[in-house]
This record gives C-alpha cells, structure tokens and sequence, in this order.
C-alpha cells in the first residue's frame, strides 16, 4: 500500500528525452576538451559521477551526435551494457561532457519529478537488482532504450521528493568527505613509508647508521600442514593459510578451529607463499598481535624475529620496493609460488638501533589505526545510507510521518 500522495509511474512518462551515446568517440580523443564519460566513471553504490580516469574529446561544432548526448544538469545516466543499472546523475557545473553507446541518458520533464529522487530511487538495491533482471540481450548483458523508457518507478508527491534527495544528497556528501579523508590517510602513509623506512628522514633524536642485511639475519621461516580437516564452527581459534593475508597485507581469518598444534606467538609475521590470484599477495606480510590466538596452515611462511622489531619488519617487507623486489621471485603458472631461500635472501636496510626501529615502527601502526578507523567509519556511513534509502525511497518513513517536520540539516 502507497502513501498518501504517492503513485506508480514509470521512466517513460517523466522523461522528455531516453537516448544513448553513439560509437566511434576514439577518433575524437584530445588530451584536453569535453569531458567523455563512461561506465567506468559511474558507481554500484551511489549516484556521484567519478572524475578519476576521465576521458577527454575534442569534437566539430556541428556534430549532431554531439548535439543529441551533450549533458546537462540533472540529466540521469545508466549503463547499459556489461554492467548493468550503474547510476550517475550530472551534477551543475560539470561542464560540457557526452556519453558513448554503453550509457544511456535521461532528461526528465521540467517538475515532472526530481531527477536527484529518481536517480538515488534507481540506484537502490531494489530497484537495480531489477534493472539487472532485465537483459534484454541473451548471454550478452544489455539493456535497449524501450526497456529504459517502461521501467516502473514509485513517485512521492514533488516537495517530498525534494526533501528525499536532499536528505540522500547530504548524507553522499558526508561519505564523500569521509572518502577524501581516507585517501589523503593512505597518501600520507605513503609518503611517511618512503621517507622513513629508507632513512631519507630521521626521526627526532636519532642518528645511529644503518645497517644492510640479509632476512636469514633477522629472522626464521617456519612452514606447517594443512590444518583443513581441523577446521570447526566457533573455534576458539583461526587458521592462518592462503587467502589470510590480503594486498595490504591485513589479516583476514575466516577458518575457525580448536587445533593447538603450530600455534603462532605475537610478533610473528605470516606470509603468503603461494597464490593463485596472480601473485598480489605473495610477500606480503601481516603482523600477529596475540598469543594463541592464529594457528599456522599450509602455503604461508612464518617469520620468527630476532635481533630486530616485528612490526617495524612488517613495514619493511610490506614496503613497494622490497615487496615488488619478493614478487618477481615467485614462478609457477596456475598457482604462483616463493621459495624459502628467496625470502631469506632478501636484503633490506635496517636502523642498527632497536629502539629508532621501534619508533618508526609506532609512527607507521598510528597511521595504520587512522587509516582503519576512517575505513570503519565509511563502511558504517555506507550501511546507514543504505538502511536510510530503504526508509526513505519505499515510503515507509513516509507513512509512519517521519518525514513531516525533518530537514537535511536534522540527519
């Protein structure tokens, strides 16, 4: 049952224009000019049009398929092939820009409806599963313009379309902040790595030499079984084996077990040796951070360390140029695989005193808890968007009057 004021209606009867891009754009390619947008510039989760990797054209003014996909504001975009239902929406000022054949574009009607509400109401996960169903081209995903045109929509009353996509609006706006913090964490992280962990810069009150060493010198690589016929649901402990480790080297257990045998001390780093998702994570090397808690599997090394801090060590390996360096060691074909004596051949640059190896090591776990406590806080703004436009884009805030006296500024 809709709420007062709402109604069925669907793409067709609110657009005054559904149309596609044209083929053949790399002839007009420019290093400068318009903005071209494609699939790649639009998002699963929101409506926010990606400048990053934007491609750029240089057409004649008399194009008329210049004329017919040139954007404006509030025009709604959709992808029409490969990807199905990616939603954009043109924000003002975006300038001059045009689509290719994979998207299609839709112009609504003036106050037919808020093409802001529509283009957030297309990007739920309702409303994009079916966009989804809808292939109209067999084994080859795509969607035609007639199926764009019919595609039912439920429409509130204007004014609380409005208050819906400025409620949607201001929330985007808070993860998009969220994400440019994130990104300039990580940079920042980055840029500490290079400089410290090559002593390019030395921190506050110490000036001892470094030293060149072998990781045979600073540490012993253990190996173990398969612990996979241990595996047990709400074990008191996890298995560390391939697929533990991740590209960023972060620890992902997900194999439970009560097995004690193998059990891996804290300050123990574990580290892929074996990969068959073309060798990202082999080399790479998460850090152990309790005792009893990990218990050591098969296609994983485990670094013991002596004579030198763990975590500053993890940094080391985790770094590109000695992580690259591990990488184009491993071989194999199917499944990727580095050896022993290549890991502990590895050399690496390391401060002779331990406590300016600590110290950095504590600058680089301060930015790594930055960096996870954005992460953390943009994964919950992400499920309470979703959870809002679930209320919001349904009517069910609509219908238990919750929507009567709020304002954007009040989420």
């Amino acid at each position: 049952m809709l709420p007062e004021g709402w109604k069925y209606s669907n793409i067709g009867e609110i657009a005054s224009n559904v149309t596609s891009g044209s083929r053949d754009w790399a002839q007009y390619y420019s290093d400068t000019g318009d903005k071209f947008v494609r699939m790649t510039n639009l998002a699963r989760d929101g409506v926010r049009i990606s400048e990053n990797d934007m491609k750029f054209v240089s057409i004649p003014h008399d194009s008329t398929d210049g004329k017919r996909t040139a954007l404006k504001n509030g025009d709604i975009l959709i992808s029409i092939t490969a990807e199905l239902g990616k939603i954009g929406l043109v924000p003002s000022g975006f300038g001059t820009a045009f689509i290719n054949q994979h998207l299609a574009l839709v112009r609504l009607k003036n106050a037919a409806a808020s093409s802001t509400f529509v283009a957030y109401a297309l990007s739920s996960k309702k409303l994009n599963q079916k966009l989804n169903s809808l292939n109209d081209a067999g084994a080859k995903a795509g969607l035609n313009l007639s199926t764009i045109r019919s595609f039912p929509i439920i429409l509130p009353p204007l004014p609380e379309q409005k208050k819906i996509a400025a409620i949607l609006s201001t929330w985007d706006r808070t993860i998009e902040g969220t994400e440019k913090l994130l990104a300039n964490s990580q940079q920042q992280k980055k840029a500490l790595m290079q400089q410290l962990l090559t002593g390019k810069e030395r921190l506050s009150g110490f000036t001892g030499e470094w030293r060149i060493c072998s990781l045979s010198d600073v540490a012993t690589v253990q190996t173990a079984t398969s612990k996979t016929q241990y595996i047990c649901e709400n074990g008191e402990r996890f298995i560390v084996d391939m697929g533990s480790v991740n590209r960023l080297g972060n620890l992902v257990c997900t194999k439970s077990t009560q097995h004690n045998a193998d059990l891996l001390p804290k300050g123990t780093l574990v580290m892929p040796k074996d990969d068959i998702g073309g060798g990202n994570i082999i080399g790479r090397t998460s850090y152990i951070d309790r005792d009893n808690l990990y218990v050591l599997g098969d296609h994983v090394y485990a670094l013991h360390i002596e004579d030198c801090d763990s975590k500053f060590l993890h940094f080391i390996i985790n770094s590109y140029p000695i992580n690259k360096n591990l990488r184009r060691r491993a071989n194999g074909t199917a499944q990727l695989g580095l050896g022993k004596k290549d890991v502990l051949r590895q050399k690496i640059k390391i401060p002779s005193e331990l406590p300016e190896q600590k110290a950095i090591a504590a600058v680089l776990t301060t930015a790594d808890e930055e960096i996870a406590a954005l992460e953390s806080d943009l994964f919950r703004l992400r499920q309470e968007k979703k959870a809002l436009m679930q209320q919001l884009l349904t009517g069910k805030a609509s219908r238990e009057g919750r929507l009567k006296n709020v304002s954007p500024q009040d989420i």
